[in-house]
This record gives structure tokens, C-alpha cells and sequence, in this order.
């Protein structure tokens, strides 16, 4: 599954690339150049970042339905109890 950027946040993050060279490493890179970094990253980093992410995002999500029946649980049988009578005597 490629990773697909929208067209301003692709645009932004070219921007960003090409800052990113002029002030950290005094170099000057294109329009053309930056958005070719950024598809190499997008192609060859990104699903790595992105596969951690989905498999962070399971294991918080499988250790919260590991938890629904602590948090869901309800006792049966409290009718008597919440009317302060106790528990019927079975016949």
C-alpha cells in the first residue's frame, strides 16, 4: 500500500525538505529534487513508521478489550441488595 500524501501537505513537505537544506546543511536543493527525497521517504521509510504505528495501535486496542468485561461487568442477582432486603432464601 503506497503512502499517499494530500496535494498541500505534499507540497508543505517539500517546502520543508528544501528549508531543511538551506539552514542545516547550507546546501541549496530544488523543488524537483526535494519532492524526489520525499517520494524515495515516502516509497522506503514511511511504511516502516507507518507499520509501527498499526501495530502500536493493536496492541492498545487489544489490551482494551482485554479489559471490557473489568470495566462492563455487572453483577447479577442486585435487585434484593439496592432494595436494602438482602438476598431471597431459595425455597
Amino acid at each position: 500500500m503506497a503512502i499517499e500524501l494530500p496535494r498541500q501537505t505534499r507540497t508543505d513537505a517539500v517546502a520543508s525538505i528544501e528549508r531543511y537544506f538551506e539552514e542545516r546543511l547550507e546546501q541549496k536543493i530544488g523543488n524537483i529534487a526535494a519532492g524526489a527525497l520525499l517520494g524515495f521517504f515516502l516509497e522506503e521509510i514511511a511504511p516502516l513508521v507507518y507499520n509501527q504505528a498499526v501495530a502500536d495501535v493493536q496492541e492498545r486496542l487489544l489490551h482494551r478489550v482485554e479489559e471490557l468485561d473489568i470495566e462492563l461487568h455487572e453483577d447479577a442477582f442486585q435487585y434484593w441488595s439496592r432494595q436494602g432486603r438482602g438476598r431471597p432464601r431459595s425455597p
